[in-house]
């Protein structure tokens, strides 16, 4: 046999089967072996005398009498305790077909025959060549060595719902058969001499041709899902595998084939050895040397092969492979474990052969990372560094990747580096380190094709940390892959950066920068918007236009779809103007425009950007002479613009610091400021401005023709025609007392007395007028209140006699009951209770007492409004008139009442003139001191005595000057 291509390894050990006392088991010894099954924990044998035996694993042997005669074939079902036999119970061709329960037991203890049934193909009887039993009992065939092939369909353990059928006859005797399912199709392979076929039980057994040629029997095996279930046959030539649609693959493996069986993957094969072993039997038969192979199909290498004493047969059962020698002797192959499979891979250096061994025996990624490992450090030390790399690069995500980086910083390697952080980063592990590293090894490689398929690709497997990149690639000078990272990663910083510092393409930035959204927008406008400023100023400006107003990217639509479609408009955004002056320093043209567009179209804006663009203005007109009409009408529409929110106390400074006159006569004006125009006028000497002044606002602050008179007064030039028409409105709104208009003319050595002549005298008959009317006023109160006097006391001392004949209600003659007021009203009885709102009280006289009495006592709140006082004596042309009447309403007094019972309400009603007798102020009842007439000029003897004048209040709460 030729296996010179598939490499050959002891991964088993032989050993002969002993029992527990450690003595070679016998106990097979004897037994004339026909054939062997296994499953369910046992080894299941016949012999020639009909008998069958049972193995288990402490090597306990039972046995039962099965047929009279042999037994031909057995099958041990793996998931189910049934064995089926083929056997003869009478001389002849009389195959009988029993099917044993294990797990059911006879009274001696030996299983049940649930089943028995003749195999007959057909009209004539022929010797069974082939069993097979599906694992769901519901198939069963049997092949005939006159090339027939029965099918029992339905429960294999019962007569009555199992049917056969033939579904295959030929000349050529059946060697083999099995079941395979795929889902939920049963498909039957059968062997013979010269041909190979599959038969699809579900689909009413069609048949596929497979091959011309077969096998000798026992030389066929079914493989296990390791190799999707295949069929497989041994010929001398090779062996084949073969699919229920045709042949797979095949492997030449030279040499006669005795047996063919599945272990865990591997196929075993028995084969003829050319050295012979001639030993007697009992029956004079000779036994020959066989060899025993043990293949690794999916590896491809022979994990044993040894030559054995004529083996019988191969049985696979408790995890272990035995083999039944000639002698009944069993042979145990015991598979090393996988560890020291491994271990005598690596002493051979076959590391790919490790790896797959390790693969197939579903090892985990960490194992795989140590044999990956182990063989990249055996090429490295080689010097086959691309082959090192490659292992290393399986090793991504358990192995550091220091370690390899170590091995390949030498220049000379730099490729292989390269080749290994690649797929550093398309594993989503590499660091900042690494891709730092990655990228200078483009830039020293110079490799710029690598550069562009790595930053330029599309594959999302790639994945490294992009600031960095962008950084290695600008340090590098590879500005144009920087860009392109930084615009598809949106790393706004870093593009602008490398626009504005390394390239200084400031449009291109400039247009970047329109397509951000709004807070990027906002963002980077505050950070770059000084050197774009300087740069390119007028596409700046207007992008600071619509970034203040309503943004929107410029390459996004006005109306977007939703609006198309009738849905709710995208917020407007709208960044503060006032945050971007600063971007103006060096163009304050522009911040001039800027600003204009802003107030047009936001009315609202802040104070600062009115505050600033008046500065603006006042500056170039105080700077520029060309412009100065245009400016100033600008800077007087700006101040009169009712709209604007500038600040007026700024405003008014920047005036004053320009000089602008216009200006701060508007403001001062504007905030009622007449005593400043007025002094701004005295400042300059513009006399017709300050006549003007006073004409103008004189009516809202007369204090203006005062301020005007000692401004004259003051002045040593002849004003002789101004303070005569300053001392004519003084005059005419009496704004000064004349004794002090003469010394405030004193400090003037141009005034004469010719200029107050008329003045003085005209004052002087303007007093004395006023003295007369006085004293006539005194003597009318003086009347009255003796009247008033003579009245109370009259009520007081003598009765009242009702005269009146008529209601004052209805006009009517009187009648009683009927009431009567001391004012002289009478009334019905019933006409005063419908008209009276309470009965102290006169109907006819209440409006007007009621008059009087909310008058006295609005006079008692406003007793104590010291500051409604003062204002109105600052602001009264006759302070003298504004005392008189607060102390007419008893504001300078302190009334005291002194009760000595309680108040009654008056007999006969309500009369406001007539006080109860027993309420008295207490300033009544003490009498005046005749210094009080003394002091008063305007008080007689009489006067100072009366008991109805208050005494003054010791303390005056307005100050000593009243």
């Amino acid at each position: 046999m030729a296996f010179l291509q598939w490499r050959r390894f002891n991964f088993f050990d032989k050993e002969v089967v002993k029992d527990e006392g450690g003595q070679v088991f016998d106990g097979l010894k004897g037994i004339d072996i026909s054939v062997c099954a296994s499953g369910r924990g046992q080894i299941v044998i016949g012999d020639y005398e009909g008998n069958i035996h049972f193995l288990n694993r402490n090597l306990e042997l039972s046995t039962f009498k099965a047929y009279e005669l042999r037994i031909t074939h057995l099958c041990q079902v793996k998931q189910q305790g049934i064995l089926v036999t083929v056997g003869d119970d009478e001389p002849g061709t009389n195959p009988i077909i029993k099917v044993w329960n294990l797990d059911k037991r006879d009274k001696a203890g030996n299983p049940t025959c649930s089943r028995i049934v003749r195999a007959v193909p057909g009209k004539e009887a022929s010797p069974v060549s082939a069993l097979a039993v599906h694992e769901n009992l519901n198939l069963m065939a049997i092949g005939f060595q006159d090339g027939t092939v029965v099918v029992y369909r339905g429960d294999v353990t019962r007569d009555r719902h199992s049917k056969s059928r033939v579904i295959h006859h030929t000349g050529s005797q059946v060697t083999g058969l099995a079941f395979r399912q795929a889902a939920k199709v049963n498909h039957l392979f059968v062997v013979t001499r010269d041909s190979v076929q599959s038969y699809n039980l579900t689909a009413k057994d069609h048949k596929e041709e497979l091959d011309a040629f077969g096998c000798e029997p026992r030389c066929s095996v079914l493989s296990d899902a390791s190799q999707d279930n295949q069929f497989v046959i041994g010929r001398p030539d090779a062996v084949y595998f073969y699919q229920t649609d045709g042949r797979g693959p095949c492997l030449v493996f030279e040499g006669e084939k005795k047996t063919l069986q599945w272990y865990r993957g591997y196929l075993v094969v028995v084969g003829k050895e050319n050295k012979s072993m001639p030993r007697s039997t009992p029956g004079g038969q000779s036994r020959d040397m066989s060899i025993v192979n043990v293949y690794d199909i999916q590896n491809k290498f022979i994990a044993y092969s040894a030559p054995l004493p004529d083996v019988t047969d191969v049985i696979c059962e408790w995890g272990s492979l035995y083999i039944l020698t000639g002698e009944n002797r069993l042979m145990q192959l015991i598979e090393k474990d996988i560890q020291t499979k491994l271990e005598m891979l690596f002493k051979k250096n076959l590391y790919v052969l490790a790896i797959n061994l390790a693969k197939s025996q579903h090892f985990d990624q960490d194992g795989l990372v140590d044999i990956f490992t182990q063989y990249g450090d055996h090429l490295y030390s080689k010097g086959d560094y691309d082959g090192a790399i490659n292992q290393y690069v399986k090793t991504i995500g358990k192995l550091e990747p220091s370690y390899v980086i170590r091995k390949f910083l030498d220049a000379q390697r730099i490729h292989n580096l390269t080749a290994y952080l690649q797929s550093l980063h398309k594993a989503q592990l590499a660091t900042e380190d690494h891709t730092t590293l990655l990228l200078n090894c483009y830039t020293k490689l110079k490799d710029t094709n690598k550069l562009d398929q790595f930053i330029y690709s599309k594959d999302k497997e790639v994945d490294f940390d992009v600031e960095t990149a962008i950084k290695v690639c600008r340090q590098a000078g590879y500005y144009d892959h920087a860009l392109s990272l930084a615009e598809r990663h949106s790393q706004h910083e870093w593009y602008l950066k490398i626009q504005l510092e390394d390239i200084k393409d400031y449009q291109k930035a400039l247009t970047y920068i329109s397509k951000l959204d709004f807070y990027e927008a906002e963002s980077n406008m505050k950070k770059y918007g000084k050197i774009l400023m300087s740069e390119v100023p007028q596409q700046t400006t207007e992008l600071l236009k619509r970034l203040c107003t309503d943004y929107r990217p410029s390459d996004i639509p006005l109306a977007d779809e939703q609006t198309l479609q009738g849905g709710m408009p995208a917020r407007i955004h709208k960044a503060p103007a006032d945050e971007f002056i600063h971007i103006f320093v060096s163009n304050s043209s522009k911040l001039m425009e800027f600003l204009e567009h802003m107030i047009k179209v936001q009315p609202s804006s802040p104070s600062l950007l009115y505050n600033t663009l008046l500065e603006l203005y006042l500056h170039d007109m105080a700077h520029d002479g060309s412009q100065k009409a245009e400016l100033d009408r600008k800077s007087m529409d700006l101040l009169q613009n009712t709209d604007a929110h500038y600040d007026v106390n700024q405003a008014l400074v920047l005036c004053q610091m320009h000089n602008y006159k216009a200006g701060i006569l508007y403001l001062y004006e504007r905030e009622r400021l007449y005593q400043q125009i007025l002094r701004y006028h005295m400042d300059h000497d513009e006399y017709v401005h300050i006549i003007n002044t006073c004409k103008k606002f004189g009516g809202q602050d007369p204090n203006l023709w005062v301020q005007a008179l000692a401004y004259f007064a003051r002045k040593e030039e002849n004003c002789r025609t101004q303070m005569m028409e300053v001392l004519q409105h003084i005059d005419r709104h009496n704004l000064l007392p004349p004794l002090l208009v003469v010394q405030t003319l004193a400090h003037n050595s141009t005034a004469t007395l010719a200029v107050v002549k008329d003045y003085i005298t005209r004052r002087l008959q303007q007093e004395n007028d006023q003295i007369q009317e006085d004293e006539r006023l005194i003597h009318q109160y003086r009347q009255e209140t003796e009247k008033m006097r003579s009245q109370i006391q009259e009520l007081k001392t003598s009765a009242k006699i009702f005269q009146v004949s008529k209601c004052s209600i209805c006009n009517h003659p009187l009648e009683l009951p009927s009431v009567h007021f001391l004012c002289q009203h009478s009334f019905h009885q019933h006409c005063f209770e419908g008209y009276a709102e309470n009965e102290t009280e006169c109907p006819v006289c209440m409006p007007e007492n009621r008059k009087i009495l909310d008058i006295i006592r609005a006079q008692e709140q406003h007793k104590e409004l010291h500051e409604q006082f003062h204002h109105q004596l600052e602001r009264a042309s006759d302070g003298f008139s504004v005392v008189a009447d607060y102390f007419g309403r008893g504001v300078f007094n302190k009334v005291t009442l002194i009760t000595d019972s309680p108040a009654a309400p008056p007999p006969t009603g309500g009369n406001p003139f007539m006080e109860p007798p027993d309420v008295k102020p207490a300033s009544k009842l003490a009498p005046k001191p005749a210094a009080a007439a003394a002091a008063n000029p305007f008080l007689d003897e009489d006067d100072a005595n009366n008991p109805f004048l208050d005494e003054p209040e010791s303390t005056n709460p307005f100050g000593d000057e009243f």
